[in-house]
């Protein structure tokens, strides 16, 4: 640096006890610069599928492509919509979308429309609520599986803990609609019995509370 007269060096080492720490520029008022992995995530159903996982800087529209495909080697067809981040919606992404009848949720390229329908207003209003899943993956993660703290010092080691990470997320995602369809098979017999045993018109008034 001092013989170039350079500032900056490249896949220069930021901590010596994990050299393949990466720091990654967000620009974010809290932390403008963050130091661990960054990740792709996305959501179908409830499930998370962690789609890649990289030390190194990326930018997020270059997945949506591959993550669609991934999505039709897990189901066998493509999905009938896409919900992401403004970041996503690039002319390319929307090429291929388009392409393979795929609608997509952002918002359309150039300027926005100063006369704007309440139908397009609904619409655009049920992608955000669509897109609330894939945002709260991420903050339940964080918050109460501890994915922004990751103590693990080896390279191997951190990608294996964010790994299983999603995978509890995933296990506590189906044991709960396992007790759910439990609870409302349950509930259905009890309600038939009572049904059947019992007053119907105290029935009647007891289900919509």
């Amino acid at each position: 640096m001092f013989r170039e007269r350079k500032h900056s060096v490249a896949n220069r080492i930021v901590s010596i006890s994990q050299p393949h720490v990466r720091p990654i520029v967000r620009g974010k008022a809290a932390a403008p610069v963050e130091f661990g992995a960054k990740i792709s995530v996305s959501v179908s159903d409830g499930i998370a599928y962690l789609d890649r996982l990289s030390w190194e800087a990326f930018n997020e529209s270059e997945d949506l492509v591959p993550q669609v495909e991934k999505f039709k080697e897990r189901f066998g067809h493509y999905p009938a919509s896409v919900h992401a981040d403004k970041i996503y919606g690039t002319r390319e992404n929307r090429k291929f979308l388009a392409e393979k009848n795929i609608k997509f949720s952002g918002a359309p390229l150039g300027r926005p429309k100063s006369d704007v329908s309440l139908e397009e207003k609904l619409a655009r209003r049920q992608s955000e609520i669509d897109r609330i899943p894939i945002e709260g993956k991420f903050g339940n993660a964080k918050r109460r599986f501890s994915l922004d703290r990751i103590l693990a010092k080896l390279k191997n080691t951190a990608e294996s803990w964010i790994g299983f990470i999603f995978i509890v997320m995933n296990l506590v995602t189906l044991e709960a609609r396992s007790f759910l369809r439990l609870f409302q098979k349950l509930f259905r017999q009890q309600f038939y019995r009572f049904c059947f045993y019992g007053n119907i018109g105290l029935v009647l008034k007891i289900i919509p509370k």
